[in-house]
């Protein structure tokens, strides 16, 4: 049996809800059936839709406990091609802080409680017990996974597991809670140079694709003003990112992520906060995340 089917069904078997992931740490993206949301999405999805696709789409939420569906043929393929195996945090009944670098893990040291860690490829999961709202960059290195968010399994991890403490919640709650600027509408956004051939001399793209896709991302960022911008920023550098990770280079993603950031600050994420979770968006779409 494929090592990585193993031990998903080893950890489902444990009642932590599983998934496969392909090169670069990525879930496998969606059928033809479900591409651009046209199913209306899962149910358990933040959308709640009608989506009972029996494959490995729409990330997180195909992660499952059930054995028929984690060994089934349409799950097959995905195992065949799988780097990883993913988990669920919330859906498990826990939150992992994902600490992506040793001054992160430094302030982890001297800020939250000890609970059980997990090494990864940079840092430490640091493993907690409970449920919260998921959150990328919340301060310099440091991710929150839990509700509706996947975490790599790398291993079980060292120590007790204690209850997820305020500190770590506060975390999320002060970037998400934070009110847009009076004066912060699209048409705020500062001019910046525009993206084109001849700054992304070895881009494989054309320029209609990146502008399209850009314009795309940044409508999305947007429509955030009450909440969720900052995360928002995140997940469109990171798709956007991914798009050019076999492209030969420079595709000039700096002139893409201060278009990024723009869009966040302009319905009140904070400058610095923006600018942390475009970079960590555009690094976790080449793959090098932890």
């Amino acid at each position: 049996m494929n090592r990585h089917l193993s031990t998903a069904l080893r950890l489902a078997a444990a009642g932590v809800p599983v998934l496969p992931l392909r090169e670069g740490k990525q879930p496998f993206g969606n059928c033809r059936a479900c591409s651009g949301g046209a199913c209306g999405g899962r149910p358990v999805m933040k959308a709640a839709g009608p989506c009972q696709c029996p494959g490995v789409c729409h990330g997180w939420a195909a992660a499952t406990t059930d054995p028929g569906v984690i060994a089934s043929p349409a799950w097959a393929g995905a195992w065949q091609q799988a780097e990883a195996v993913a988990y669920h945090p919330g859906g498990a009944g826990v939150t992992v802080v994902d600490l992506d670098d040793p001054d992160a893990v430094t302030w982890a040291r001297q800020t939250l409680p000890v609970t059980r860690t997990v090494p990864t490829t940079r840092g430490e999961h640091w493993i907690y017990r409970g449920i919260m709202p998921s959150g990328n960059a919340v301060r310099p290195g440091v991710d929150i996974k839990s509700s509706m968010q996947y975490a790599r399994w790398l291993g079980p991890g060292t120590g007790t597991v204690v209850d997820l403490p305020s500190a770590v919640r506060a975390l999320v709650e002060k970037e998400e809670a934070t009110p847009p600027r009076s004066h912060g509408v699209a048409s705020s956004i500062r001019a910046r140079a525009v993206w084109d051939r001849t700054v992304a001399t070895g881009c494989r793209h054309t320029d209609t694709y990146v502008r399209a896709g850009l314009q795309q991302g940044l409508a999305k960022v947007l429509q955030h003003a009450e909440s969720g911008a900052g995360s928002q920023a995140f997940g469109v550098a990171r798709f956007l990112a991914a798009q050019h990770a076999n492209c030969p280079g420079p595709c000039a993603l700096e002139l893409i992520a201060a278009h990024i950031v723009d869009a966040a600050v302009s319905v009140g994420v904070p400058e610095a906060y923006a600018e942390r979770a475009v970079s960590n968006g555009l690094t976790t779409g080449h793959g090098r995340a932890a």
